[in-house]
């Protein structure tokens, strides 16, 4: 099964700044800076304080205009597999073709 997939075949609900589960993901009045959203286990498996924590986090970044937050330590939401993206060591996708690398203009 694919990562996409799992991520959304999980029920994710919607964290208030006081940490408690409000409703569903996607379900926020405040269209501009909406409350934080986690997978219902995760936010289950939080203490309180913790949610409450990554709630406030995404609503002070959200007031100053940022779109996407990270949630706090506790909070972040990891899924198995890998892939390119996540090869610790991975340098790019393969040898520069000739008359295709950048080039750097001094003005």
């Amino acid at each position: 099964m694919g990562e996409l997939k799992k991520w959304r075949d999980q029920k994710w609900v919607r964290i208030g700044t006081d940490g408690k589960v409000k409703g569903e993901c996607g379900t926020s009045k405040d269209k501009k800076n909406p409350d934080r959203c986690l997978p219902a286990a995760k936010a289950n498996s939080l203490s309180k304080k913790q949610r409450s924590s990554t709630a406030k986090k995404k609503k002070r970044e959200g007031s100053r205009g940022k779109t996407v937050v990270k949630n706090t330590k506790a909070a972040e939401v990891k899924f198995g597999g890998g892939g390119l993206a996540r090869r610790k060591n991975h340098k790019g996708c393969g040898a520069v073709m000739d008359g295709r690398r950048k080039k750097t203009l001094y003005i």
